[in-house]
């Protein structure tokens, strides 16, 4: 792997989806695929990128108050548990990565569907009223599959909220980093016990440091100069 090249390519994947409030998951997982990385590694890089990106655009969320801890609450306390399980499974690398491409055909439909049915401006978005059971299920089933592919969920929350008008563009994208953060941080437990035996841990600090810089900048843009269009791209 050519780490200098890789790391460019981690920044510019942190920096565009940190701005939308996204971890960026799903696209090292398909940038490390292509240098024929253990599944097993792939998941674990992918998640400790995630964590590191979201974590900072979460942060400045909560400084901003755009966090509603009262409907974010049920969407996360059935997907941790359900994360933790999936990522426990233990699933063979063809089905890993066809489970991968096709739910990144699903994410993109969902994103393109959002594109279309919620092209409102923020201060004009009308927030959807709770429901619970509703949420739970949906934080739950998205968990529960972004435990198995080692992501965080949240290029599938976000897009399904947008459709649903779950809350304004802003408070959806500080939900979708709260979330993918816990979902991520479960990943990563229910993998401890399939780590691979020898892992390049000065490649993964590598890729680190480069997501840290991105998702710096990107998150900042994200709270500050948020455009719907990009989150609903």
């Amino acid at each position: 792997m050519q780490h200098w090249e890789t790391m460019i390519l981690f920044f510019f994947i942190a920096f565009v989806y940190a701005s939308v409030g996204f971890g960026g998951g799903s696209s090292y997982l398909a940038v490390l695929a292509l240098y024929g990385l253990p599944f097993k590694e792939l998941r674990l890089i992918a998640l400790i990128c995630n964590i590191i990106v979201v974590t900072g655009g979460t942060v400045l969320f909560i400084r901003h108050n755009y966090v509603n801890w009262k409907k974010i609450i049920p969407l996360v306390m059935v997907s941790v548990p359900l994360a933790f399980l999936g990522a426990s499974l233990k699933i063979e690398q063809q089905t890993f990565f066809i489970l991968l491409g096709v739910s990144l055909v699903v994410a993109a439909g969902l994103m393109w569907s959002g594109s279309k049915s919620y092209l409102v401006k923020e201060s004009l978005a009308i927030a959807a009223h709770p429901n619970y059971f509703r949420d739970g299920a949906l934080g739950g089933s998205i968990g529960f599959l972004s435990g198995m592919l080692g992501i965080g969920g949240g290029i599938f929350l976000a897009p399904v909220l947008n459709l649903a008008k779950w809350d304004s563009p802003k408070r959806i994208a500080a939900t979708a980093s709260i979330f993918i953060l816990v979902n991520s941080v479960a990943g990563i437990a229910g993998q401890l016990a399939q780590l691979p035996a020898s892992i390049n841990y000065m490649q993964i600090a590598l890729l680190c440091l480069a997501v840290f810089i991105g998702g710096q900048l990107g998150s900042r843009m994200a709270v500050i100069k948020f455009n719907h269009w990009w989150f609903v791209a």
